[in-house]
């Protein structure tokens, strides 16, 4: 065998080609070969107790450190678990590699174990799906996944390994490892003439407002959204989440931007969270500048926005607002009073929020129990802020901030906060993670406290417990009424107890004044803790202020 790789090594040494340190698993016996591939590669596999919580972990991963997150889960079933996390991954502009085992090539249609069409179910979740071919070009085809999920807009990508691609022998000299240098494509940039075309149409309104989506509030793209906003004085606001305007972490900009006269759309789609610029959220006289790396994106735009679109691009929008800051910087920019006034909607609270006190006797209220964590998360610049979906998740978001903020993105899939805080550990081991969650989304992924304590990797999950589904609660309240609000109840179970089970660390707290001593006993313990907190079945809260007509002229 000397000279000879199995397809399996040609994997491994592939990814460790390419700088991938550790991929986030769950063993089957399809992968069981690169499992073993990988000690020889010394590439770390992390194994995890659900495979949709491995792609979770690798989305994580891949937002916090810019690297592409890799995922391995067996065939068959394991396959079809996984993919639904590739949907979190894929709205969050995530760059992931899900590598699935496949059955034999060689036994297609011949009712194989575990026989599936995997390639064309994880294919309308993905940037691209395919099935390996031969052990010969199994490195070509990582190198193609890796560029992949990177380039353009970041999202996840789907690779099937068949057991005898994997189990075949190729000469090491042909097998085609990866040159690491070769997985970023090239930027899809901006010509000169369209940034002097956008920069001119900013110059002359009078209300602008720029919007981006996830890929732009983290890494390099940040620090290029935030230089174009200095520069011009163009509000960059992020929208990463379902909600769209009615996100409470965006205070009251919906007022601010049914006055906006020019939208900027920066990596972000004209989609339902803008009414797909319909009035009243937009005015009607509103006009609009695309640039987006998808031609798709830059199409339907044009179709909703008609006339109003006077400038589209296809472009990679991080490169984008680099260009765009950088040009600026050189005309010199006059800036106006607009600028201040969207900042102070997004960062409208309640003044009763400072002083809210929960009940001396009963539930929490969710801003209590956020402005105890807040403390928490102050204390360090490398700080992780982890949401989850839902009521609980939406005060956390609209109470919290961080240097590093990981939440359930627009997909509006719950469940994935423990796992993400688990990938946050191994991407920040000496950072405070916090990881908010409501208690139905907490049992999603609850095992996983399993892995962070056999890898001994700490942090603090805050459960807002209020023994129910609220946000479909809140819901049937709404349309239905109070007397039908009915089958969205769950036990006021004590997850506290159950993490403890598990070898982490449990605190229960009933009222909000003893939540600081079970945080900080949680941050002593080392482990992976869960603070299960009691609080009150409220709704997310509504920060719009008295709303402004939209401005026509």
């Amino acid at each position: 065998m000397s000279g000879k790789l199995r397809g399996a090594d040609v994997v491994a040494r592939a990814l460790a080609a390419a700088g991938v340190r550790r991929v986030f698993g769950l063993s089957g016996n399809h992968v069981m070969s690169v499992f073993d591939a990988a000690l020889d590669a010394q590439v770390d596999l992390v194994h995890v107790r659900h495979e949709a919580a491995a792609v979770h972990m690798a989305d994580a991963w891949g937002r916090l450190t810019g690297e592409v997150g890799v995922a391995l889960v067996t065939g068959g079933p394991g396959h079809a678990n996984a993919v639904p996390a590739l949907y979190t991954a894929a709205a969050s502009e995530s760059p992931v590699v899900l590598l699935s085992g496949h059955a034999p090539l060689d036994e297609l249609g011949r009712g194989a174990f575990q026989e599936m069409r995997q390639a064309d179910i994880a294919a309308p979740l993905a940037k691209a799906s395919w099935t390996a071919a031969s052990a010969r070009t199994l490195g070509e085809e990582l190198w193609r996944a890796l560029r992949t999920a990177r380039s353009g807009r970041p999202g996840p990508v789907h690779l099937s390994l068949p057991t005898d691609v994997l189990d075949a022998t190729v000469a090491e000299r042909d097998a085609a490892l990866l040159d690491p240098r070769s997985i970023d494509a090239p930027a899809t940039v901006l010509a000169p003439a369209t940034v002097a075309a956008v920069l001119g149409e900013l110059r002359r309104a009078a209300r602008p407002v720029a919007l981006v989506g996830p890929a732009l509030l983290r890494g390099k793209a940040r620090e290029y959204a935030r230089a174009f906003e200095s520069v011009t004085g163009v509000p960059v606001i992020g929208m990463d989440s379902p909600r769209g305007l009615s996100e409470p972490a965006l205070g009251a900009f919906a007022e601010m931007l049914a006055q906006a006269d020019l939208v900027l759309l920066l990596g972000k789609a004209l989609d339902y969270t803008l009414a797909y610029g319909g009035a009243p959220t937009i005015a009607s006289s509103c006009r609009f500048v695309q640039i987006d790396p998808d031609a798709a994106n830059v199409g339907r735009a044009r179709r909703s926005a008609g006339d109003r679109m006077i400038v589209a691009a296809v472009a990679d929008p991080g490169p984008a607002a680099a260009s765009l800051a950088e040009q600026a910087a050189r005309l010199g920019w006059s800036k106006n009073g607009w600028f201040a006034e969207v900042r102070a909607a997004i960062d409208h609270r309640p003044d009763a929020w400072a002083t809210l006190a929960s009940p001396r006797e009963g539930p929490a209220h969710p801003v209590e129990v956020c402005r105890g964590v807040s403390a928490l998360l102050g204390r360090d610049p490398n700080a992780v802020f982890v949401s989850d979906g839902g009521e609980f998740g939406q005060w956390a978001q609209a109470c919290l901030d961080a240097p590093h903020r990981i939440t359930n993105g627009p997909a509006g899939a719950i469940g994935a906060a423990v796992p993400f805080a688990v990938a946050a550990r191994l991407a920040l081991p000496a950072a405070p993670i916090v990881a908010m969650s409501g208690d139905g989304a907490f049992g999603f992924h609850m095992a996983e406290i399993d892995t962070a304590v056999r890898y001994r990797l700490p942090f603090v999950a805050v459960v807002g417990n209020d023994a129910a589904w609220n946000a479909e609660r809140q819901i049937q309240i709404r349309t239905y009424g109070a007397e039908r609000a009915r089958n969205c109840e769950l036990l006021a179970t004590r997850y506290d107890r159950v993490v403890a089970a598990l070898g982490g660390h449990g605190e229960y707290v009933e009222r909000a004044s003893d939540l600081p001593g079970a945080l900080e006993r949680a941050v002593r313990s080392g482990r992976p803790a869960c603070v299960n907190v009691a609080i009150d079945r409220l709704a997310a809260p509504n920060l719009t202020r008295v709303r402004r007509e939209p401005m026509e002229d």
